[in-house]
């Protein structure tokens, strides 16, 4: 089971930082491969909010996931949902870590790529552990230059009101 870990340093409050980055309806900002973000399905139970979302990449591979916000903890974890393909697994989990200048952003993802792909595991790794790290630069680049910020008070990581 491969996994890829990649964290960054981004010069915001941990609460911030998590609350921008799992606004899915921001993804296309965030990420420069989303043409379309989409929520299907938001419930939230105390401290935690489930997403139901679709995303669509720039060439038009679409698919569905899901995604638990644990507000206390400033922690996601996710799954793909359907379809699988290119992969026969895929859980990640984002979490935000206060340090003196802000916050540690961390995500690990585990997967495992569907053997009919027909590429060596080590090279989808690498393009993916590539892919990752250029991702969290652009988005600390964004949050920090402000380019990025929360949505709207009732956002979708704002999480229950106080």
């Amino acid at each position: 089971m491969p996994r890829i870990q990649h964290s960054i340093e981004i010069r915001k409050p941990p609460a911030e930082v998590f609350a921008i980055t799992n606004d899915i309806d921001n993804w296309k900002t965030l990420f420069n491969e989303y043409g379309h973000s989409e929520i299907v399905k938001r419930e939230e139970a105390g401290r935690f909010t489930r997403l139901v979302f679709r995303l669509r990449n720039l060439e038009g591979s679409e698919w569905q996931s899901w995604r638990i916000l644990d507000h206390e903890l400033l922690m996601a974890i996710a799954e793909r949902d359907e379809p699988l393909y290119p992969f026969r697994y895929m859980h990640l989990k984002w979490t935000y870590q206060p340090i003196a200048d802000g916050t540690l952003m961390t995500w690990t993802q585990d997967f495992e790529i569907d053997p009919a792909v027909g590429i060596p595991e080590p090279e989808v790794t690498a393009r993916m552990n590539a892919h990752g790290e250029g991702n969290q630069l652009r988005i600390k680049e964004l949050i920090e230059s402000g380019a990025a910020a929360a949505g709207p008070p009732g956002a979708v990581a704002a999480g229950p009101a106080a």
